[in-house]
């Protein structure tokens, strides 16, 4: 029996190493085979070249300089290794002056480890013309490696700014979202840029390549180029651009000149600052400088500046009102005030306009009109119908992070403040005061809406690749509004043309217009204070905000132009003149054909 056993057991242990050594010979062939390739042969990504933007001209607004970037071999800072390191690094200052030592140590600090095994970048990027006298000497050296490396540039410097967006370096964030950019280094950070930034930066290639013991190249296996230099077409005229920017000198606020179906030629953001400062870093000085300025540079103001609109939005108001309770022939008695409650609510011509109907309210900009009707119609029906006209929400402009604004309504105050409504605030919102706030950019589509019956997608894009880009306009209005539109239409041609027009004085255009002026408030005017100060005589940061928005020509809508003027006072004083300018222009060009 004990002879079976050790049979049995010799058997079973000779099987187990038999199998054992199969598997090790045979089966795990494959394993080490492919360990073996890993080590020999090495993949690397190939950077994509980011995608030029163009104005509708074909013009250049966003382009790739020339240039290269400095790499050092890693793992140089250690013990045996540091005096080549400093030899390194001063030879590269030695040879290019204009580096500093220091900035130098600092990048390759930043990223050496044991775990990383890629050359290092200690210079991002480098001139064409500076790195060419000294790269061959640059080249030789074992350590030293050199690449082609693309730098953005804006040739228009801030012209269009606040649109375009700029490129900038991507820090950890960034990276996380998107490991690319790892590789790319780069990144869009506002604006277009950052909106198409998927699209633009287009992606990675790959190369496989063969290496030595020493992880020399050998031979160079596969090759798959970048998905790259993708192009980005866009509706903005950037030399009409740079004249609408002319227009605005020394002022804060915004411009948008759109095409009736959404398509925008110029969209400006004022004070600009120049987008070439940020790709490679700005400096502390100029940030602080920029970034305390009371006239906000950075902020893109026709997407993320709120504002009363005012009067603007009355066209709005009295198409609602005429479609549901109010009839179109309703008229009231202007009296300069209404008492309701402990409150008088003024309406800004001193003497009143005595008797007034729609049409009159519009052209001059009667509040006692539109303080009567809310009473009528109530907020719950105003707070809809401009939620419907485009208003407190995203007009969907392909541009990132836009804002919504604040049509008020009862669930809105109630949502955010868990208060009652009051009646006065209904007043207020019918004349764009109160808590209702807009961005330009909103208003714009509403100024499409009222010229054309149709609400447009804003775009900047025109060409995505050779695919046009071309959103449709939606259907918002009912049977009723879009059959009472042509009185609205008939108010805002005689705001424009009609001897006591809010805007008849102050235009001189060569195109037949229709629009609406806008003061809105920034301050309170105290209920006890009788005679109310002038505009100019207001400290200036006190001053109401100037709309102007319009379209024309006024019988074949064709274009809307949307001037707001920070702190401007009057809109048809303030903006007047910019806004005949511009469609002198559009004409000039043959945007606008009569």
């Amino acid at each position: 029996m004990k002879i079976k056993f050790i049979i049995a057991f010799l058997v079973i242990t000779w099987m187990t190493l038999i199998v054992r050594v199969f598997f090790l010979a045979v089966e795990s062939n494959s394993y080490y085979k492919k360990l073996s390739h890993s080590n020999t042969i090495k993949s690397e990504k190939i950077a994509p070249v980011r995608g030029e933007i163009v104005d509708r001209n074909n013009r250049p607004i966003a382009i790739n300089k020339l240039g290269f970037k400095i790499q050092l071999r890693p793992h140089l800072r250690l013990k045996k290794s540091i005096d080549k390191f400093n030899e390194e690094i001063d030879n590269i200052v030695k040879l290019i002056p204009s580096l500093t030592k220091e900035k130098l140590i600092k990048n390759y600090v930043k990223k050496d480890s044991y775990y990383y095994h890629n050359y290092i970048d200690i210079v991002h990027f480098i001139s064409y013309e500076d790195i060419m006298p000294v790269y061959s000497v640059l080249s030789l050296r074992e350590n030293v490696n050199i690449v082609p490396a693309p730098k953005r540039y804006y040739p228009y410097g801030k012209i269009g700014a606040h649109a375009i967006g700029y490129v900038s370096r991507a820090n950890k964030k960034d990276v996380e979202k998107d490991k690319l950019l790892e590789l790319i280094g780069y990144t869009g950070k506002s604006g277009i840029e950052k909106y198409y930034n998927k699209y633009l930066q287009g992606e990675a290639g790959k190369r496989e390549i063969k290496v030595n013991a020493n992880n020399q190249e050998i031979e160079e296996l596969s090759n798959i180029s970048a998905n790259e230099d993708r192009k980005l077409t866009l509706n903005l005229d950037i030399e009409f651009q740079k004249y609408v920017s002319s227009l605005f000198d020394k002022k804060a606020g915004a411009v948008i000149v759109m095409g009736v179906d959404g398509a925008i030629l110029s969209a400006s953001s004022f004070p600009e600052y120049s987008l070439n400062t940020f790709v490679s870093g700005i400096s502390h000085k100029l940030w602080n400088k920029l970034s305390t300025s009371l006239d906000k540079p950075f902020t893109n103001k026709f997407v993320n500046g709120l504002y009363p609109p005012g009067s603007s939005i009355k066209p709005g108001i009295g198409l609602l009102y005429i479609t549901t309770d109010i009839d179109k022939s309703w008229t009231v008695d202007c009296r300069s005030s209404m008492p309701l409650g402990k409150r008088v609510f003024r309406c800004w011509k001193k003497k009143g306009h005595r008797t007034t109907g729609l049409k009159k309210a519009i052209r001059e900009s009667c509040d006692d009109y539109f303080y009567k009707g809310s009473l009528q119609v109530g907020i719950k029906k105003m707070s809809e119908g401009l939620m419907r006209y485009g208003l407190g929400k995203k007009t969907g402009v392909d541009l990132p992070n836009e804002f919504i604004g604040i049509v008020p309504s009862r669930e809105w105050k109630r949502k955010k403040y868990n208060k009652p409504w009051f009646i006065g605030e209904t007043v207020n919102t019918s004349i764009g005061q109160g808590d209702f706030l807009t961005t330009p950019m909103q208003i714009a589509q509403f100024t499409a809406l009222m010229a054309t019956s149709k609400l447009p997608k804003p775009h900047f894009a025109k060409l995505i690749g050779n695919k046009p880009y071309k959103p449709l306009a939606q259907d918002v209005l009912n049977e009723k509004e879009i059959k009472e539109l042509p009185l609205i239409q008939k108010a805002m041609y005689e705001v424009c043309n009609y001897p006591k027009g809010t805007a008849t004085h102050y235009l001189n255009s060569k195109v037949t217009i229709a629009g609406k002026t806008g003061t809105a408030q920034v301050v309170t005017i105290l209920q006890d204070i009788k005679k109310r100060a002038l505009e100019h005589e207001m400290e200036y940061y006190n001053r109401s905000h100037a709309w102007f928005t319009s379209y024309g020509p006024y019988k074949n809508p064709q274009y809307v132009v949307l001037v707001m003027v920070e702190h401007g006072g009057h809109g048809g004083a303030a903006a007047g003149k910019i806004v005949s300018k511009i469609y002198n222009k559009l004409l000039e060009l043959k945007y606008i054909k009569q």
